[in-house]
């Protein structure tokens, strides 16, 4: 097995078959928006192959001022593969590829994420897989219109503020739907691709 680069003559492919079948609407941003910013060198979509067969997926996004964290915006394993422990290769690899160059931020739904109450046995079992994978938890956000826990791959570094500020800057002004460490009392507002 290999994560290597998904070609981008397959991202449409990917992202109709993979991530839109996998995350709900309000997580699943346009294509164009994440074709737009790999042409800007700020995403990267990788996949984990068995030689052709993807295996899984993991889509990184970043603010070029900030090139010492990385978003993890997606991470999915195929339909006919998932629970065989691929997912927690995935994170060994990534954490192997950027060892020393960068601190992976990842988002998860929040037990209290206020998403549907049926599905908060996915998400805590989401939680948990962090966390079992070495991931710890630091700060929440507001993503998509739902309450997320944030994690950093590894050990939380000891101030928290840089990892903030770039996590900002990843996504950037024009997206007043995330708001990174909110205040007690905010409510998180509906993605733009869902208003």
């Amino acid at each position: 097995m290999e994560l290597r680069p998904i070609p981008a003559a397959d991202w449409a492919d990917w992202y109709e078959n993979e991530l839109c079948t996998t995350f709900p609407d309000c997580e699943c941003k346009p294509l164009a928006d994440i074709l737009s910013l790999a042409e800007a060198g700020r995403y990267e979509v990788l996949g984990l192959y068995d030689g052709p067969d993807l295996l899984g997926y993991a889509a990184l996004w970043s603010a070029p001022d900030w090139p010492g964290c990385v978003l993890l915006d997606y991470l999915g394993v195929t339909a006919a593969r998932r629970n065989s422990g691929l997912g927690g290769r995935l994170l060994a690899l990534l954490s192997a590829r950027l060892a020393g160059q960068a601190v992976l931020i990842i988002e998860a739904e929040a037990e209290d994420s206020g998403g549907p109450e049926e599905e908060r046995p996915i998400r805590l079992r989401r939680l948990d897989f962090y966390r079992r994978n070495g991931c710890t938890p630091v700060y929440r956000s507001f993503n998509c219109g739902l309450v997320c826990q944030v994690f950093v791959l590894g050990p939380a570094p000891e101030d928290l503020e840089p990892v903030k500020a770039a996590h900002r800057a990843i996504y950037g002004p024009g997206r007043p739907d995330t708001v990174i460490d909110p205040a007690p009392g905010q409510v998180p507002e509906a993605p733009y691709w869902m208003k």
